[in-house]
């Protein structure tokens, strides 16, 4: 698992996750990315490639409660150059795969129905029961060259039936529709094991710090 991840990617991923927010577009800030976020608990985030000077030095300046700074870095190599103000969050996994993924034949159960919406060159895509209620859900955001899957996520009752699966053929199936075949995604500890299950590998750790209030 290097931790080499371009700088490119990172633009391209952030500029993702905020079209699915319907957040402004990242802002360069030195050598990361600044989005301004406006939520009470997430005022805005700073993303960066690496673990450099530019970040070491905006966790010095930076005492403002719930602006997250984000660094493809081991959350050791970031604890030992911050000060304890400072607290590590649950770890994320930025993760690629080139298309196709290696998931096997999979038709959605007979109970569920699916359903597509489009924003912000996002496609949003739900799994519902008959009697509409939400089983799985997610989005996958084309940016020039890179599909970004995002906020991908099951309802606790509706596990372990190949949801989340069936849900990341058809996101692909988007991508590749659009000519796209380089995936990123950043993956919680949990859902890491479904994405390498599916062929995804990890690029890097993914080291989030915040100051709480």
């Amino acid at each position: 698992m290097g931790n080499r991840v371009s700088s490119d990617v990172i633009e391209k991923w952030l500029s993702a996750w905020a079209l699915s927010r319907e957040l402004p577009l990242p802002i360069k800030f030195k050598s990361g990315y600044k989005v301004d976020v406006g939520y009470e608990k997430q005022k805005a985030r700073y993303v960066f490639a690496e673990l450099n000077d530019d970040f070491i030095q905006l966790t010095k300046t930076i005492n403002e409660t719930w602006v997250f700074l984000k660094v493809c870095a081991s959350p050791e190599d970031v604890i030992n150059k911050i000060s304890g103000k400072w607290v590590i969050q649950p770890q994320g996994y930025l993760m690629s795969c080139a298309s196709p993924m290696s998931i096997p034949q999979i038709s959605l159960p007979d109970d569920y129905i699916v359903e597509f919406e489009n924003y912000n060159s996002t496609t949003l895509i739900k799994i519902m029961t008959k009697d509409r209620e939400l089983a799985s859900i997610g989005r996958v955001i084309i940016v020039d060259d890179v599909a970004v899957y995002d906020r991908i996520s099951t309802e606790e009752n509706h596990k372990r039936k190949g949801l989340a699966t069936y849900l990341m053929t058809e996101l692909e199936q988007i991508a590749i529709s659009k000519n796209v075949y380089k995936n990123f995604l950043v993956a919680t500890e949990q859902g890491k094991i479904l994405y390498q299950s599916l062929g995804w590998q990890v690029c890097s750790l993914y080291t989030s710090v915040v100051i709480p209030s």
